[in-house]
């Protein structure tokens, strides 16, 4: 097989009527007619069409068949490797100014990096090992989408907290049998649950303190007991003049619940060994690839932030003003570093124990804690900048009505007509203050998790002691 079509991908996840809940009610029928899921099931098929149309870009030859495999699944072997798939990841994420935080390239990088340290789960008499190959190789082969949840329920935050086995909540196993392991529980945060064809699970933090949660497998996502919650749509409208980022790409978070989910054996690649499930995140490349994928979409992202600024300033003509340059000069450092970090990451490459070529995380880390703040100030900036502007937008319908001279004569602006001027600052507004905007603004903030600890983890890592000896060294020579 090869890369799939927008609408093999539509078929495919019709044909799975995965058990989904959204506004208390189950989903019936085909999934991609559902008003809230309809429009970014359509955003996400468009990516598949691309990866047709352009081919030489976006797609190898399969090492495995006569067909063609997407270049997210490109396990990189050589430094150019590595640019060949920022260019397709950037490809992808133009088509929706960055906002698809789960698009399918960024757990299919996953799925590679994973599948590249699948030794790590290597037990004696089991095939863990192997199956993770095998699921590897079936994704390239048949352009297999996922979501995935690495996060328990928020029941106890608390350093110390252990669940009450005698209630299960996070997710845990609780028996196995002849045809695999049997689990119960629920998960977070499942990012277009529902709408992909399965759903890889990973090992939590929890893991380390009870073998229950020592567990890692993918199954598809209408198995059996798997049942996806959905928050409420951000869309609210279909209308592209009213919400143009929220009516296509909300992406649509959701709760795991798994009533007894019996996952075959053939697809578990971790059970009750919490050695495995801390190393696989420790011994595999799965951050810094990641991580390179990531930042690819969020200079892309930030470009389009830095041209609605821009036009914002240019419309309304406020660019003479210093505050307003030192604002969008902001915006342009943090573009220009956030390549320079990614350019750097890849030049310092190094290849890792499994034989891939990993940009430098030492780069990388950076680029991710600088977006942290980055995206809030953006987000803080086009609101400064738009001010009263930012609610002054009627919509749609109010400029088909009888009401259109007055919005003509009242919104127009130095360098806009009415009508341009609105959906320009529509634009903003679902940026910066809808619901898929502030959205927008937690996810990128909490993208990798807690950035303090983060900054920790980044911080006890970091080799400073070139630096240390450069000062010793200072002060010895005086």
């Amino acid at each position: 097989m090869s890369v799939i079509s927008g609408q093999e991908y539509i078929r495919r996840i019709d044909d799975l009527h995965a058990e989904v809940w959204i506004e208390g009610e189950k989903v019936e029928g085909k999934i991609s007619r559902h008003p809230a899921f309809s429009k970014i099931i359509n955003s996400q098929a468009r990516l598949y069409d691309i990866q047709l149309e352009k081919s030489e870009l976006m797609t190898i030859p399969s090492p495995n068949s006569s067909g063609r495999i997407g270049i997210s699944y490109l396990e990189p072997k050589t430094k150019e490797d590595l640019e060949k798939r920022r260019l397709m990841i950037a490809e992808w994420a133009k088509t929706s100014a960055g906002m698809l935080g789960r698009s399918p390239d960024y757990m299919n990088t996953a799925i590679m990096a994973f599948s590249r340290a699948a030794d790590v789960f290597a037990v004696e008499g089991q095939p863990f090992a192997q199956n993770f190959r095998t699921l590897y190789e079936l994704a390239c082969e048949n352009d297999l989408s996922f979501t995935h949840t690495f996060i328990n329920p928020q029941v106890n935050r608390s350093l110390y907290y252990l669940e009450d086995t005698d209630e299960l909540i996070s997710a845990q196993t609780v028996a196995h049998n002849k045809e695999g392991i049997v689990v119960t529980g629920a998960r977070l945060l499942a990012t277009q649950g529902g709408i992909t064809d399965e759903i890889l699970v990973f090992p939590t933090s929890a893991a380390s303190l009870n073998k229950n949660f020592a567990y890692a497998f993918s199954i598809p996502s209408n198995t059996p007991g798997l049942k996806f919650i959905c928050r409420e749509s951000f869309g609210y409208k279909d209308s592209i003049f009213d919400h143009p980022l929220g009516s296509r790409f909300d992406e649509i978070d959701t709760i795991v619940v798994f009533d007894h989910v019996t996952v075959p054996w053939e697809r578990v690649f971790c059970y009750q060994n919490p050695e495995a499930a801390f190393k696989i995140f420790h011994e595999s490349s799965f951050t810094p690839l990641a991580a390179h994928q990531v930042t690819t979409r969020r200079i892309v992202k930030t470009e389009f932030i830095l041209g609605v600024a821009q036009l914002l300033v240019d419309t309304i003509n406020v660019g003479e003003y210093q505050h307003i340059q030192e604002k969008i000069t902001e915006i342009i450092i943090g573009l220009e570093s956030l390549k320079a970090l990614l350019l750097t990451s890849e030049m310092n490459a190094k290849t890792d124990k499994w034989g891939t070529m990993v940009p430098s995380f030492t780069s990388l880390g950076p680029a991710i804690m600088l977006y942290n703040r980055l995206y809030p100030r953006m987000v803080e900036i086009v609101q400064l900048i738009g001010a009263s502007g930012l609610v002054s937008i009627p919509t749609e319908r109010d400029f088909a009505s009888e009401i259109k001279p007055d919005l003509e004569k009242y919104l127009q602006a130095a360098n806009a007509n009415a009508v341009e001027r609105v959906q320009l600052f529509r634009l903003a507004w679902d940026i910066s203050m809808s619901a898929f905007g502030s959205r927008q603004n937690l996810y990128e903030r909490f993208f990798f998790g807690d950035p303090v600890k983060m900054a920790s983890g980044f911080y006890k890592s970091y080799d400073k002691s070139a630096a240390k000896e450069y000062v010793k060294n200072f002060l010895k020579s005086n």
